[in-house]
């Protein structure tokens, strides 16, 4: 039997079957679509995943580090670096800092695994309905990934590589790794990196000795650094922190108290000055050794530990040993004035900065300043963060009774500071009792050395690092003028002649190539027969030139390299008279051999070199050579402490009352002026001169211009070594013998056998 289907049941059942072949449609478009989802998606993450680092790559990072250099004592004295940065441990960072990083950044930060996925959506919500990039929301896992591996972009390819890398280094890293990974890596301003380099230079304190205000100080930097900066903006750094604080405060870190007082302390930076400052030119020349051994690129990020000889206070001793020659100098010579003046450049007085403010300013620094205002007898100077007055007193020097009529506003002047306030000194404005110099453009250089290793103690290469770079102890070849004498001497001692051997000091002519050469004493006056040790003592030329020919110019050459001299020297007789250019370097080197029992020591910088695993890298051991015998460097000590008890360098001796010889030297028209000299501890050197062959003036001798400075250095090294003796040293000063040319009679001297010697020169063919 068939039953029939009427219209109305046919219309039911199509109606029923149209929804579920819709739902099945919709469905299929829905799993579709969600597969294309996971399918992009997949494919993103393996295309933003291509580029990024492995897991190993993560377990090996190690941060780009500071290479610090230290003194003989261990304290620093300068650093190289792309990135300040100074590595710290978990147990480094103190409790406070790190309370306050994760309540201002990442108050979830112990509880996610890496993405803070609420956050995250907000952040993006927001942006999106901005039109904005994404921003913001990252965790502090999620800033270490960026600062480590990505660009800055702010995109959406990065954030999800930024995504990836936290879910990374959540799953291989526990999170006190995790933080002090971030706390060494993140930027402060400044050039700092990581919270350890930044407690340094902000405060000059490690990160351990923070106060709370002082942490969250550091802790707010990282959300801007240029913009929060507690230099160039203190008004935003204080808002900043107290912003910390209070987070600090709702998380229960701290108490009410202590925010409270926190919050109401003043900004107290205390910025750290560059230790290169100290002593610029010694760690200029440890960098370029270490660059051309290890390559630029491990000697700044490498994080090299590097142990040099310097002295830090016998380097601040030289600095202002050599500042304080070269200003007496200047007053010598009187007031130039011919000073720069910002006005007249179209500048503004308040937008002058100088490199010195950045430096510790204290007693006895001398500062480049600008002159804000004058009135009648008194002249305002302003000096970085500190002011001063200069007055009648201050300016005695120049013979002018009113500093108002010396200087004007936007003037820039060099001045010495006398005194630091006793309190408050470290606010703005505060005041300082200055005095008037000069900078006639007159340089001066010095360096010391120890004589049984070598090590250099002090190193000073010009009068201001930060004006030229050029190191005159260790890069300038000058004339020696009499400095080269003692070179002479040595051969002619070495031939047997004798301290109280006798001489002719009288006119004589030479015939060269060029005419007929004829030398002349200083004082252009003879003495007829003296003695060799009167003649080294007093710098008479012309019994110089006469023992240089006795001996030949060729083993007077051949002499001065053996004691370390590599210059070119011409087998002229000028030269004995010191018409060769050597540096001041070598000069020291030479002369420790005559303390040194005829062995010279090459200069040594750096004594130990370690990689940052603490592996040594190199040791360094002093250097020596055989020069001459016992005998003959006991004689030229002999000879050369009688210059400095009797002769050109008395001013010395009488002041320092010390076992010490040493050399004078003096350029043709005062171009160089020299003293080289020794205790049985320590050779010293100090030079004065400008940069071009330009005279220093009628009568700037080596004793009137370099003696001082070196005489300023050599009495804190004196203090230290009280009651020394010269190896051989009679308990009595030897005598200066001298020829009585007038009465006919010569007093020849004696040796211990009781002979009496001449040098061997035939009187009766000497003019």
């Amino acid at each position: 039997m068939q039953v029939e289907t009427t219209p109305e049941i046919q219309s039911q059942e199509d109606t029923e079957v149209i929804p579920k072949r819709r739902a099945g449609r919709l469905g299929f478009l829905l799993l579709a679509l969600l597969a294309a989802i996971v399918g992009a998606s997949v494919g993103l993450l393996l295309v933003y995943s291509t580029d990024l680092p492995q897991i190993s790559e993560l377990e090996q990072y190690r941060p780009s580090s500071i290479t610090e250099l230290y003194d003989d004592h261990g304290r620093e004295i300068g650093s190289f670096a792309l990135q300040r940065r100074v590595i710290a441990t978990y147990n480094e960072i103190p409790r406070n800092l790190r309370d306050a990083v994760i309540s201002i950044e990442d108050k979830d930060f112990e509880r996610h695994w890496g993405i803070d996925f609420w956050r995250l959506f907000g952040a993006a919500y927001r942006d999106v309905r901005s039109g904005g990039r994404v921003q913001g929301a990252s965790t502090l896992t999620m800033q270490l990934s960026r600062n480590l591996f990505l660009s800055a972009d702010k995109n959406w390819g990065r954030k999800v590589q930024e995504i990836m890398l936290a879910i990374q280094i959540e799953r291989r890293f526990t999170k006190p790794q995790i933080f002090t990974m971030y706390a060494n890596q993140i930027f402060l301003g400044s050039g700092v990196y990581g919270f350890e380099a930044g407690a340094e230079f902000y405060f000059s304190k490690h990160a351990k000795d923070l106060t709370l205000e002082e942490a969250a100080l550091l802790a707010g930097l990282p959300k801007g650094p240029s913009s929060y900066s507690p230099v160039r903006f203190p008004e935003r750094a204080v808002h900043r922190r107290n912003m910390v604080i209070n987070a600090m405060l709702e998380d229960g870190k701290i108490t009410a108290e202590e925010a409270a007082r926190a919050k109401s302390a003043p900004l107290r930076l205390h910025l750290q000055n560059a230790p290169n400052s100290i002593a610029p030119y010694f760690v200029e020349e440890v960098r370029r050794y270490l660059e051309n051994k290890y390559g630029a690129e491990e000697v700044h990020e490498g994080g090299l530990r590097v142990y040099t000889s310097l002295d830090l206070d016998e380097q601040k001793v030289a600095n202002r040993a050599v500042l304080d020659g070269l200003a007496a100098y200047e007053h010598r010579h009187g007031w130039k004035g011919n000073l720069d003046n910002v006005l007249r450049a179209g500048q503004k007085i308040s937008d002058y900065q100088n490199a010195d403010w950045d430096q510790l300013i204290e007693p006895g620094s001398y500062v480049h300043a600008i002159v804000i205002a004058t009135a009648p007898g008194v002249a305002l100077v302003k000096l970085g963060k500190y002011t001063g007055q200069l007055r009648t007193a201050d300016i005695a020097w120049t013979h002018a009774k009113d500093p108002a009529s010396l200087l004007k506003p936007g003037d820039l002047v060099y001045v010495r500071v006398v005194e630091m306030p006793t309190q408050r000194g470290d606010l703005p404005g505060a005041a300082v009792h200055i005095a008037l110099e000069q900078e006639s453009g007159v340089q001066g250089a010095l360096m010391a050395m120890e004589n049984s290793t070598g090590d250099v103690k002090a190193l000073v290469g010009g009068r201001d690092f930060d004006e030229s770079k050029f190191d005159r102890a260790t890069q300038a070849l000058r004339q020696t003028g009499s400095s080269f004498k003692p070179y002479v001497y040595t051969a002619a001692v070495d031939e047997g002649a004798k301290p109280d051997d006798t001489i002719l000091d009288a006119p004589v002519k030479f015939p060269t190539g060029a005419g007929v050469w004829s030398p002349h004493n200083y004082d252009n006056r003879f003495e007829g027969e003296i003695t060799l040790r009167h003649a080294l003592a007093d710098s008479r030329n012309i019994p110089a030139v006469k023992l240089a020919q006795k001996v030949g110019m060729d083993r007077v050459i051949a002499y001065a390299h053996k004691f370390g001299i590599t210059t070119r020297l011409e087998p002229y007789l000028p030269v004995a008279l010191g018409a060769a250019e050597v540096t001041l370097q070598e000069q020291v080197s030479a002369y420790s051999t005559f303390p040194n029992d005829g062995v010279r020591v090459t200069p040594r910088f750096i004594r130990k070199v370690m990689d940052y695993d603490g592996h040594v890298l190199e040791e360094n051991y002093p250097q020596v050579k055989d020069v001459v015998s016992v005998q003959t460097a006991r004689t030229m000590t002999s000879l050369l402490e009688t210059v400095v008890q009797h002769g050109t360098a008395a001013r010395a001796g009488a002041t320092l009352k010390h076992a010490l010889g040493g050399k004078t030297g003096t350029a043709n028209d005062f171009t160089d002026a020299w003293f080289i000299g020794f205790s049985p501890a320590i050779t010293c050197g100090a030079w004065v001169g400008f940069d071009e062959k330009k005279s220093l003036g009628a009568k700037e001798t080596g004793a009137q211009a370099a003696l001082p400075i070196w005489e300023a250095y050599m009495q804190s090294e004196i203090a230290k070594n009280p009651g020394e003796n010269f190896p051989g040293d009679m308990p009595s000063s030897p005598p200066v013998l001298k020829a009585q040319a007038a009465s006919g009679h010569l007093l020849a001297g004696r040796d211990d056998g009781g002979r009496v010697h001449s040098i061997g020169l035939d009187r009766k063919k000497t003019p």
